[in-house]
């Protein structure tokens, strides 16, 4: 697979994965699972934990599925025909969304919960499933040392696209009466979904070296085991992203602590979304260009401590226009500990090891990203918000703790044991 063919598409390929990612995030926007999704499952239930649940749904569905695909993808010499056909089942469900929404009058309160949930978790393993394929994919038409910037303005299209989309799903929200408000907004993004795997469709991949793959899934397997004993450096890694998730735990409440705390507004809601999604843009570029020259480890620990500092400043709100200040830097921190987590997991490794890494990498974090929301909801239910948002600024700063001492870049660092073959005896 010549560098040269690589350098000759990427161009191509940054134009139309941009453009996907931008319908992607207009349609994220619609459908947002930190205010919009909160606020429709609001209507049917008071429970926090559930509640705090929506967020964690499809950063689990993302990385508990990844290793259980891992082992096919690992054996793959062309990825997009996969890629296409499991990011299906990410994109349709928000259909789904709409016609449950459509439904409320019909449906009674458990109902409705039970198709939703069902339908964000199948929207949730729909990403999950995909993402071996996805960003083995990617690493594979992206030169090395551009990943960040790539990351950088794949994040920058679709959260500023977000921003019209959480906009625009604000006024429909308070022009349009319930529950045809939020019917049109899952519409809305079911449309944007759609076209989005329409640019997907357009990526130009060329076929892998058969030498550069794993050929028997039991060589793939082994090669979990190899990576987990020799590389201590990827376990420090997991951990840390496993502490990242309790940062990242509040942020659902947020919205709702300034709504029933705070006396925000429906049009505030769609307001402060668009700030979110408008860090994530800016954050989304700055922080991928950082990445690429002074590293990946730096970026997570910035975006560690920032996150503790907006639960903090939360838990310490006076009034609604704290909370401008707050998605501010929730919106960098995710920027950091979710798009450049996912940049620095594939720095990890060979190509020919990538697939093992990324299953390993999203699927081993899974649990922490399941029991952090449950933890917040606990806390809300049980003690109260700011309880919540304490936890998680601790859970912040030890993350940039452990990212610090335990964690070199891997871009700047010698694995010794990356080069070696994992010797497995042929099957029988």
């Amino acid at each position: 697979m010549p560098n040269s063919k690589i350098r000759k598409d990427l161009r191509h390929n940054l134009t139309v994965n941009v453009v996907e990612s931008a319908f992607f995030g207009l349609g994220a926007g619609f459908a947002s699972y930190i205010t919009i999704i909160p606020l429709f499952v609001s209507g049917f239930t008071n429970s926090s934990l559930l509640i705090g649940l929506i967020p964690a749904i499809p950063r689990l569905g993302w990385q508990l599925p990844q290793l259980l695909t891992a082992d096919r993808i690992a054996r793959l010499q062309y990825y997009k025909p996969t890629v296409m056909w499991l990011t299906i089942h990410q994109k349709l469900p928000f259909l789904g969304l709409a016609l449950v929404a459509l439904l409320e009058l019909q449906l009674n309160h458990q109902t409705i919960l039970y198709l939703t949930f069902t339908i964000l978790i199948w929207q949730g393993l729909g990403s999950g499933f995909s993402a071996p394929a996805w960003q083995s994919m990617v690493a594979k038409i992206v030169p090395s040392g551009r990943l960040g910037i790539f990351y950088g303005a794949l994040a920058a299209a679709a959260n500023l696209m977000s921003i019209i989309g959480a906009l625009s799903a604000g006024l429909l929200l308070k022009q349009i009466a319930l529950p045809f408000n939020f019917a049109l907004c899952f519409l809305c993004a079911s449309v944007a979904m759609a076209l989005s795997w329409f640019f997907m469709s357009r990526t130009r991949e060329p076929v892998n070296n058969s030498l550069s793959t794993i050929e028997t899934r039991r060589e793939f397997w082994a090669s979990l085991n190899v990576i987990l004993r020799c590389d201590k450096n990827f376990r420090y890694f997991v951990i840390a992203r496993m502490l990242s998730q309790l940062a990242l735990m509040p942020l659902p409440f947020y919205t709702l602590y300034a709504v029933h705390h705070q006396g925000m507004g429906e049009a505030s809601i769609g307001l402060i979304t668009g700030v979110l999604m408008g860090t994530q843009t800016i954050a989304g570029l700055v922080l991928g260009w950082v990445g690429d020259r002074w590293g990946n480890k730096l970026v997570l620990e910035v975006g560690s401590v920032i996150c503790a500092f907006s639960a903090v400043l939360a838990g310490l709100a006076t009034n609604v226009n704290c909370f401008y200040l707050v998605f501010l830097g929730a919106g960098i921190g995710m920027s950091a500990l979710q798009n450049i987590a996912a940049v620095m997991t594939l720095e990890f490794g060979n190509q020919r090891q990538r697939p093992a890494y990324i299953g390993l990498g999203n699927t081993l974090v899974a649990p922490a990203t399941m029991l952090a929301p449950l933890l917040g909801g606990w806390i809300v239910d049980n003690i109260d918000y700011r309880t919540a948002f304490l936890v998680a600024a601790i859970g912040g700063l030890i993350t940039a703790l452990v990212l610090h001492v335990g964690v070199s870049d891997p871009r700047y660092l010698e694995q010794n044991f990356s080069n070696h073959s994992v010797e497995v005896l042929p099957e029988q």
